[in-house]
């Protein structure tokens, strides 16, 4: 397991070669861009959280059916800290750190005053964003930072709070079909309110603006006040319709009180976070024509939701689709102490990620009677029965249990969709297939092998597709067997068969999300990066296996 999880891994800073079996579709040329932690250890300090490490950002240049592999580490301010220090000086969300230890008790006080709402890492590791002509590397913090996603260099650092008063942001932003950005962050204890700050980066600038750079044109296009000033709500994606965006005030909150007093306490701000299985969710629908939220109260049970996979319109109804679970034991089981051998075996969660859709009444009859359905379709089971007060309770349609990481078609984004591409998970977090869930006739295609870990599949259209999934699945692959190399898998999104694997002999990590940049977009380059070969083809003893269903 310390072969996944604990090991640190090693760049590599020049392309290598990837041994191709099987066969690339001769349409399919850009650039795989995947994100994920990489190191874990500094000198002879130990993140606490897998989610902690430093930023190894890595990529597959797929031209002319030959793949290219690099990776490098995300230069922030973060990593030059702690490697100029050789040990962990910055505090992550499940490590806090104390740069110096010999401070006396002025400095300790004066460090604490600062910690308590604290400047938090620029590590950014989850995610990486299109703006613009521009990528950055993302993670939940006010930081991005913006990189070159040919060479993986890093560039400039960008705060948030320079456009947008936001602490936390998070790193699943939307792209509408002109490019322009929509993401929401938390703003906390601004002006005697805490709240949660939905705002819109354009993708151009009119060219009447002197100032070209669309971060400076940040416009805030919504702002919901916490039901709670010293306890906001954890939030990781928010879905969208055309006309409307949703967002979902649960009850895992991070404890502001608890955070001020993190540092001195000697804890981390995980620490602070807490689900309060007693509290509802609160169904929060903004209406983009109006950027208000609407007036009707809908909630539904407690619970702790990561990923958004879509929402749509339809007869009346928005109808939103997430994986939920019942708690949040999914962040406590990647503390690194618990990534052990037997981690597969002791490791289970006490709640499996379910894929639920929820219906929301667009149009709610006050003269309906209390206890009501107001969802009259027969496409779903989900059901919305009005309250008191004007209070709407949603239940959901439980769709199917053991999912995550999911992914769509983003074409179809926001609107009415059949497919969803997932990481198949049941009791315990190990990704160990790749899952193709079809929401209208319920049924599913897998691909798994022994000793693979799939990362999350990212959907590739065929140039001119008319059907929602032609088109190709990239997922890259990492084993708990060492005599086998990591791969990037390339399916065949219909059948989910498998086309082509390409095998790169290095000790690849397990990332977390990123995107496939095609081509075409590289043209704000000087020119298209080209490669030869640096490595020999590697050992032809090595078999591309069976795909199973």
């Amino acid at each position: 397991m310390d072969i996944i999880f604990g090991r640190n891994k090693k760049e590599q800073l020049e392309p290598v070669w990837a041994k191709v079996t099987g066969e690339i579709p001769t349409w399919l040329q850009g650039t795989l861009l995947r994100n994920g932690p990489g190191m874990h250890t500094v000198g002879e300090t130990r993140y606490n959280h897998w989610f902690d490490g430093l930023a190894l950002l890595h990529s597959f240049t797929i031209r002319d059916g030959e793949v290219y592999y690099r990776s490098k580490y995300l230069r922030s301010d973060t990593y030059k800290d702690n490697i100029e220090a050789n040990r962990i000086v910055v505090s992550e969300f499940g490590t806090m750190a104390y740069p110096d230890p010999c401070k006396n008790i002025f400095s300790k006080a004066f460090s604490y005053l600062s910690h308590t709402i604290p400047d938090f890492t620029d590590n950014c590791l989850i995610n990486i964003m299109k703006c613009g002509e521009d990528f950055y590397a993302t993670t939940e913090t006010n930081y991005i930072r913006k990189i070159n996603p040919h060479t993986l260099e890093t560039l400039e650092k960008v705060d948030y709070r320079k456009f947008v008063a936001v602490n936390l942001a998070t790193a699943h932003p939307h792209y509408d079909e002109a490019g322009n950005v929509l993401n929401m962050g938390t703003s906390i204890m601004d002006k005697g309110k805490t709240k949660y700050v939905i705002f819109k980066i354009p993708a151009t600038v009119p060219e009447d603006k002197k100032e070209k750079n669309p971060l400076k044109h940040t416009e805030v296009f919504c702002s919901i006040t916490s039901r709670s000033l010293l306890s906001p709500s954890y939030y990781h994606s928010f879905g969208v319709t055309e006309n409307y965006v949703i967002f979902l005030e649960q009850p895992f909150k991070l404890d502001i009180l608890k955070m001020s007093t993190a540092y001195i306490r000697g804890v981390n701000w995980a620490s602070c976070m807490a689900f309060h299985k007693e509290d509802k969710t609160y169904i929060h629908i903004i209406d983009q024509r109006t950027r208000k939220p609407v007036p009707t109260k809908f909630y539904t049970d407690p619970m702790v939701v990561f990923h958004h996979v879509n929402a749509y319109e339809e007869d009346g109804c928005l109808f939103f689709d997430v994986i939920a679970y019942e708690d949040s034991s999914l962040y406590q089981l990647f503390y690194l102490a618990n990534l052990n051998q037997d981690f597969e075996e002791n490791s289970r969660l006490t709640s499996i990620p379910t894929l639920r859709r929820f219906a929301v009444p667009l149009n709610v009859d006050k003269n309906a009677e209390v206890g009501s359905n107001l969802i009259k379709l027969a496409s779903t089971t989900a059901r919305a029965l009005k309250e008191k007060d004007d209070q709407v309770y949603c239940q959901p349609e439980l769709l199917y249990e053991g999912l995550e990481l999911p992914r769509i078609n983003y074409a179809h984004n926001g609107k009415r969709y059949r497919y969803i591409f997932a990481a198949e998970v049941q009791w315990s977090p190990i990704p160990t297939k790749i899952l193709k869930y079809d929401v209208l006739t319920k049924s599913s295609l897998k691909w798994g092998q022994e000793h693979c870990w799939p990362a999350e599949p990212l959907f590739v259209p065929t140039p001119g597709a008319k059907d929602e999934d032609d088109g190709i699945i990239l997922s890259a692959i990492v084993s708990t067997d060492p005599q086998k190399l990591p791969f990037l898998l390339i399916l065949d999104a219909k059948s989910f068969t498998e086309l082509a694997r390409a095998s790169i002999d290095v000790e690849m990590h397990l990332d977390l999300h990123g995107l496939f940049i095609p081509d075409s977009v590289w043209c704000f380059f000087t020119t298209i990066p080209t490669f030869s070969h640096h490595e020999p083809p590697l050992t032809p003893s090595l078999s591309p296996g069976n795909h199973h269903f």
